[in-house]
């Protein structure tokens, strides 16, 4: 008996994200992980970083855009498992992606054009790789999620809003 209770206890310590339908757990996630918000930022991020290029900022600047790329795109890899393997390895793949461009740039905002190159390249694969990543939230869910460049279909109807 002691043994069916504590079973019943860890079940129930159990995430919401690990019980329920696929879409039930991914929504759970994208949710409470903010994933669709951690999509965005590194997103913007790296876009941040073209725009500095852009407008020849200084290194100091630009290596401060750089180091905010690497450092969202960590914390976005910290919120991960999902409860879905594919969008975790398409998580992962963008978001190390990202944190790669970022550490290129700082350390070749000094003039190094090798590493600016790279980290470019780095930049360009990063929109397609988390564009795969919102495929795969919404082939799981049926729902696209809210980012800070992308806004849910039906303004009240967003089921990863809080």
């Amino acid at each position: 008996m002691a043994i069916t209770l504590g079973s019943s206890l860890l079940a129930g310590c159990a995430g919401q994200e690990q019980s329920g339908t696929p879409a039930a757990r991914v929504t759970t996630w994208v949710k409470g992980a903010s994933g669709g918000v951690a999509i965005g930022t590194v997103e913007v991020d790296a876009r941040n970083v073209d725009l500095a290029l852009a407008r020849h900022n200084t290194a100091a600047a630009l290596r401060t855009v750089c180091a905010l790329l690497t450092t969202d795109a960590q914390t976005a890899i910290g919120n991960l498992p999902t409860p879905d393997d594919q969008l975790t390895g398409d998580l992962n793949n963008a978001y190390e992606e990202a944190s790669a461009a970022g550490d290129d740039c700082y350390k070749g905002s000094e003039g190094n054009a090798a590493l600016m190159r790279r980290s470019a390249e780095e930049r360009k694969k990063l929109v397609p790789l988390l564009a795969t990543a919102v495929d795969r939230i919404v082939v799981v869910t049926g729902h696209t999620p809210s980012t800070s460049t992308t806004a849910p279909s039906g303004a009240g109807n967003d089921p990863f809003g809080n």
